[in-house]
């Protein structure tokens, strides 16, 4: 998704000094304290929800994030040692200090298309990479953005990669992750030029070999390298069941992103119940709500964050 891209890679230009500054400031402040926050239940945030909103004032920010009952969270705008423009040892006190827990991290390299020929460039980049994320004590390490996978041969050689940024991650103590959007349930076929995607792709006179792209990566990870991070709303976008690929896939999918059209609960388009419920019979432990661009509600990012968690607090069906 180009606007998720746009965020981890210039992630510099949503920090302190914006012409927002004043306005997100004042939409901090206006946002209360939840006050029937359920201790037991551990809900994590993804930070690119916030935006703007959060680079504005990171301290202050964070810990009306921990206010609304969030105890994790999970980083986006990653630049070489920094989050957007604030060193990563200082987000991490700035964490703890707001009582969050940072748990994993969105990170995507510096190239879209994998080639043979950049190939060690992106193995060099993941080193560095999980080096810093290492030394604050992030547990996952993952890639959100799609790689270009056009064809079948794509598909395995992404998948390569992947294995060879998993045995990079797993040595620096971390584990890797893959995140999709609903790009990733496109087709493709052997020798095609590009992903077909729909539910009627290549049915009539189907070639040998098409496969959703998601299940190809899927297929040739190395499990012990590679999970996955369900986005449930891209996900169904994608017109899959995300219950049905927890099912079908309980051992690789161990992080989930909690999403819908915009806040949790009010689209009717996303059975929160039962894709909690198979998370907790499969042993998920983590996580993350993410929230897009909102404005066009008329709220804020906190505003929409809160409501989000205002919905998971108060579900019955979330432990």
């Amino acid at each position: 998704m180009a606007n998720r891209r746009d965020f981890l890679k210039n992630a510099s230009i949503l920090t302190f000094g914006g012409l927002l500054a004043g306005k997100t400031s004042n939409a901090i402040a206006a946002t209360p304290a939840t006050t029937n926050v359920n201790a037991a239940k551990k809900i994590g945030l993804q930070i690119y929800s916030l935006g703007r909103e959060l680079h504005s004032d990171v301290p202050g920010g964070l810990k009306k994030v921990a206010q609304m009952g969030y105890s994790t969270i999970e980083l986006a705008g990653y630049n070489d040692g920094n989050i957007g423009q604030v060193s990563m040892a200082e987000f991490k006190k700035m964490s703890d200090d707001a009582g969050l827990k940072i748990v994993s991290t969105h990170v995507n390299p510096p190239v879209r298309e994998y080639t043979p020929e950049n190939k060690k460039q992106i193995a060099e980049f993941w080193k560095k990479a999980t080096d810093h994320h290492a030394a604050i004590g992030v547990k996952y390490i993952i890639q959100p953005g799609q790689p270009e996978t056009r064809s079948a041969e794509e598909v395995s050689f992404v998948s390569e990669v992947f294995n060879e940024a998993g045995k990079i991650a797993k040595a620096g103590g971390l584990s890797f992750g893959y995140h999709n959007h609903e790009g990733e349930f496109a087709r493709v076929i052997p020798g095609g030029k590009e992903s077909v995607f729909g539910r009627n792709a290549f049915r009539r006179n189907a070639p040998e070999g098409v496969e959703i792209i998601y299940d190809g990566m899927l297929r040739q990870t190395d499990p012990s390298l590679v999970f996955f991070e369900l986005d449930v709303y891209w996900c169904v976008m994608g017109q899959q069941d995300p219950v049905e690929y927890m099912r079908n896939y309980a051992d690789r999918i161990r992080v989930l992103h909690i999403k819908d059209r915009a806040v949790l609960g009010q689209s009717g388009m996303m059975n929160f119940e039962n894709i909690f419920k198979k998370a907790k019979t499969n042993g998920i432990q983590d996580y993350f709500v993410e929230l897009e661009n909102i404005q066009y509600k008329g709220m804020t990012q906190f505003e929409g964050v809160k409501g989000c968690a205002d919905y998971l607090l108060n579900a019955s069906f979330v432990r």
